[in-house]
């Protein structure tokens, strides 16, 4: 049976961001994942998920100046410094709020950089933040990003992300597979799901297009479902769309797949 956790970043953003973990409890959630934990304390944050028992399964490293277009620095190899900090910084957080992995966003191919030099850093860069989350027993996650939500973003494939894991041979680096970016970029999601799963240990999820909740579009969710389940995918699933409506008034698609989450269905 899937195990979905709330994105807050995505979800309930009619509340304050403080406010939204008390409106995922409510909901049904056990588990949530945000993008960025970075604008508030730790222990803020921290308080709400001890108070409503929500276990933090996901966040991201900083990725950068977010609204003047970066989207990850782990590729620029004019950056290795700060993303080094970024590294410390989300090791600062993970420590408080107890999430057992994090996702290190690519970034976008910086001009004038040849892609080679862009890889040999992403790689270094890769290792470097694998080593560091080894130490407190963490997993290192990297996820592909469709190019046309995102142009010019490194990492788009799965096949080449499982690449760049088997290029870096650490024990600590798995791959978080996006269902609505690798639709948007690959298709073919049975077969890509089955050939990776033991590189898998995050899954998210959004329909095409739109990238609002199950059911609004093209992909065959309960199919994808019933495959994760014969599989034996245990993780979590975390629901990282934007509603079409309300967050509640979108949430009865859940009903058929998680009858404990069935509350607002």
């Amino acid at each position: 049976m899937p195990k979905f956790a709330a994105n807050l970043s995505t979800m309930f953003t009619e509340l304050s961001f403080l406010d939204r973990f008390a409106a995922a409890r409510e909901a049904g959630f056990e588990a949530v994942e945000f993008q960025f934990p970075y604008a508030c304390e730790p222990d803020w944050i921290a308080g709400r998920l001890s108070r409503y028992q929500l276990e933090l399964v996901l966040h991201n490293f900083p990725a950068g100046d977010w609204p003047g277009g970066d989207r990850g620095m782990a590729c620029d190899p004019r950056r290795i410094a700060e993303f080094r900090d970024s590294v410390a910084l989300a090791l600062d957080y993970a420590d408080e709020l107890g999430v057992k992995q994090l996702h290190c966003m690519a970034g976008i191919l910086p001009p004038n950089v040849p892609r080679e030099r862009a890889h040999a850093t992403y790689i270094a860069n890769l290792r470097y933040a694998a080593a560091a989350l080894k130490e407190q027993g963490l997993d290192l996650l990297i996820e592909p990003i469709n190019d046309r939500d995102v142009p010019g973003y490194f990492l788009t494939g799965s096949r080449q992300a499982a690449a760049v894991i088997r290029e870096c041979a650490v024990d600590n680096l798995f791959l978080q597979f996006d269902i609505y970016h690798a639709q948007r970029m690959e298709g073919d999601l049975t077969n890509t799901m089955r050939e990776l799963l033991p590189l898998i240990r995050h899954i998210q999820l959004a329909d095409v297009p739109g990238r609002h909740e199950p059911g609004t579009g093209e992909i065959n969710f309960p199919y994808l479902f019933r495959v994760l389940d014969e599989l034996g995918y245990d993780g979590w699933i975390g629901c990282e769309y934007t509603p079409a409506a309300g967050t509640l008034e979108g949430l009865g698609w859940r009903g058929a797949h998680s009858p404990a989450l069935a509350v607002h269905s």
